[in-house]
């Protein structure tokens, strides 16, 4: 008996320090800021569902220009963005790929279906734990960031420049930056800053 009770003892103490270090290591990983994102290192991948449940993933679209963008439905100026990826989605072809990506905690599943099929888009995805936002530190809607053909970042920031103060746009960032590179060049700006409305995050 008293050769078993330390025993005992210890493997009680073992699981609670491991269970100490797995709580902790779970809230580190839920709660740590991720580090920026850098030009030229490969984007997070990550896998969500669209509004239909289908599955798509990053990587999926290894070896084609991805615009990964954090979209919305209320948002005017990701309406504004998505009027302008329809004029330009055809010249580019099956070369590039746009990954709209609902991230506001306040749209409602149906709202983000309605509003997807009003402006013809083939897919939005959800990212409803706003967890993929949180990767890429996404803060607007429209925030872009590009992919190059080898799953690299090589653009992230706003669709054009306009701003607060100038509200008709003289260059469009996110063109430039996807003609570049089916061109096999790099863009001339890789990071601009975002502008739109600030994506809603709901956090316990």
């Amino acid at each position: 008996m008293y050769v078993r009770l330390p025993c005992f003892d210890l493997i009680l103490l073992e699981i609670t320090i491991l269970t100490k270090i797995w709580y902790t290591t779970d809230r580190m990983l839920k709660y740590t800021t991720p580090a920026p994102l850098i030009v030229g290192q490969r984007g997070p991948d990550f896998t969500l569902l669209d509004l239909q449940g289908e599955v798509h993933s990053l990587s999926d679209y290894h070896g084609r220009v991805v615009i990964v963008y954090f979209w919305s439905a209320e948002c005017p100026t990701a309406e504004r963005a998505d009027h302008q990826l329809a004029g330009w989605l055809p010249g580019w072809g099956q070369k590039a790929v746009v990954m709209p990506i609902a991230s506001n905690a306040n749209e409602e599943p149906e709202l983000l279906a309605r509003v997807a099929f009003e402006r013809s888009l083939p897919f939005v995805l959800r990212d409803a734990g706003q967890r993929v936002a949180d990767a890429y530190r996404a803060t607007t809607t429209p925030h872009f960031f590009v992919m190059n053909q080898r799953g690299a970042l090589a653009y992230q920031g706003g669709l054009d420049d306009t701003s607060f103060r100038q509200r008709t746009p003289t260059r469009f960032y996110l063109r430039e930056a996807v003609d570049a590179l089916l061109a096999g060049k790099v863009p001339a700006l890789t990071e601009t800053q975002p502008y739109g409305c600030t994506i809603v995050r709901f956090k316990a």
